[in-house]
């Protein structure tokens, strides 16, 4: 059994594109799509036009925390509420209804997926804020409380933008990396491989180059979020991000 994870696709339909590419060399049987599809201005319409295309083919998804805000009274922030108009305006209504749509969870072949947690698409499971401004890692003893009780074998989130994986008890843990918005300096897309071969499970972290230009110069072209997303894309860290939609990982 092979599955390939993406997340935090992040409306970058030029990184998108570019790990669809590897994604399917590898000849995965199953694509687990763990959200926050659209919230990005690297093209997104097109991003969620890709990742409708991935579904309909039987890719298993669940919705990020970025969904929620397309539900009514979602969207708080003034950055949000704006790039919520521009979003709307640009895309085509189905797909965005569609999105919204999804479940908090998805199973499947003894995978659970979620984006943060199985109760939340805005908290994280393997790091935990700290609002100090960095990702620690929760207490394994909180770990073990929350996923024992799931009975899966791989659970898979994303949210973080940052890659790892842990075994706590009989449940391997894996964070997938974000496809867009890094946050370590390394401005690649990221996806995640899984293999399970003779009933073990094994996780390989990928990053991917695409190119990042051509993704800035749709943003400038075509938003008004095009500086922000330039800095995000070019850099791969977040705090660069001047006028971008990324809001972070809290509500």
């Amino acid at each position: 059994m092979r599955v390939a994870v993406i997340s935090d696709v992040h409306g970058n339909a030029f990184a998108l594109d570019a790990v669809l590419r590897v994604v399917r060399a590898a000849g995965p049987d199953l694509i687990v799509n763990l959200g926050d599809q659209a919230e990005g201005s690297a093209d997104p319409a097109r991003a969620l036009s890709m990742q409708a295309e991935l579904a309909a083919a039987g890719a298993l998804e669940v919705r990020g925390n970025n969904e929620e805000k397309l539900w009514p009274g979602g969207r708080r922030s003034a950055l949000s509420l704006s790039y919520g108009a521009w979003l709307t305006a640009n895309t085509d209504p189905a797909l965005l209804a569609r999105v919204a749509a999804l479940p908090l969870t998805a199973r499947a072949e003894g995978l659970l997926a979620c984006h943060g947690t199985p109760d939340s698409a805005w908290h994280s499971l393997l790091w935990v804020w700290d609002h100090g401004g960095f990702y620690r890692a929760r207490d394994p003893r909180e770990l073990r409380t929350a996923l024992d009780p799931l009975g899966a074998e791989v659970v898979l989130c994303g949210h973080t933008h940052r890659a790892g994986t842990t075994r706590v008890g009989d449940t391997l843990l894996v964070n997938a990396g974000s496809v867009s918005d890094q946050v370590d300096g390394d401005p690649r897309a990221r996806w995640t491989l899984l293999d399970r071969v003779n009933g073990r499970w094994s996780v390989t972290f990928h990053a991917t180059p695409y190119d990042i230009e051509a993704a800035v110069t749709w943003a400038c072209t075509h938003t008004p979020f095009g500086d922000g997303e330039a800095q995000l894309l070019r850099t791969g860290t977040m705090d660069a991000r001047g006028d971008g939609v990324w809001e972070g990982p809290q509500p």
